[in-house]
């Protein structure tokens, strides 16, 4: 009897400590799984969406769409093209100083002036085409004059209540203003003519 006794105390032991063990074996089994199971995500595919730099960021998207169009004529596509325009974009963003902005009837009237040379040849081209497509997209007129160093910018609207949206735009909200930039750089890379009138 006593000897069943013992059996039965050590078979209890042996099952309380199987109990206890499980669990912690089954926790560090899912822990281990989910570090495989990420380390294999990163590994086929990186959770990272930013490429670190617009200009990759506007060229990866170009591509992607041409890419997932049957129809793209990869002889016309031209990525070089995109990115020079780009660069051009670079610098009137960050190498133009606003000299001075004032208010004028029915919009206003900005003076800049590019504060590096690589930046001239930048703005004379964006300004020849911005002009046309602002016009194109919200009915505002935008006329450019070169002064000295600088160039003169008076950009205009017949809605009198778009006049106080046109003075806090300012230089760099007019530039950038609306969805026309998207349809230029399609043009730009697929082989079109986004300088050319009704090419928008």
């Amino acid at each position: 009897m006593r000897v069943f006794d013992r059996f039965s105390t050590l078979l209890i032991a042996a099952l309380t400590v199987v109990g206890m063990i499980a669990p912690v074996q089954a926790q560090q089994h899912a822990h281990s799984s989910e570090k495989e199971a990420t380390h294999s995500g990163a590994v086929r595919g990186s959770m990272l969406q930013a490429p670190g730099q617009a200009v990759f960021g506007a060229v990866q998207e170009a591509v992607r769409r041409l890419e997932a169009d049957s129809t793209t004529d990869w002889s016309q596509v031209d990525v070089d093209r995109l990115r020079r325009h780009l660069i051009d974009m670079h610098h009137v963003a960050l190498n133009v100083a606003v000299e001075a902005k004032t208010a004028i009837d029915r919009g206003v009237r900005l003076r800049i002036r590019p504060t590096k040379e690589t930046a001239r040849a930048s703005l004379r081209r964006v300004l020849d085409a911005h002009p046309h497509m602002l016009k194109q997209e919200t009915g505002w007129t935008m006329d450019v004059a070169e002064a000295d160093s600088s160039y003169i910018l008076r950009v205009t609207t017949d809605a009198p209540n778009e006049t106080a949206k046109i003075r806090a735009l300012g230089y760099m909200g007019l530039l950038a203003y609306g969805q026309h930039h998207q349809r230029h750089h399609w043009h730009l890379v697929n082989g079109g003519h986004p300088h050319k009138h009704g090419s928008e």
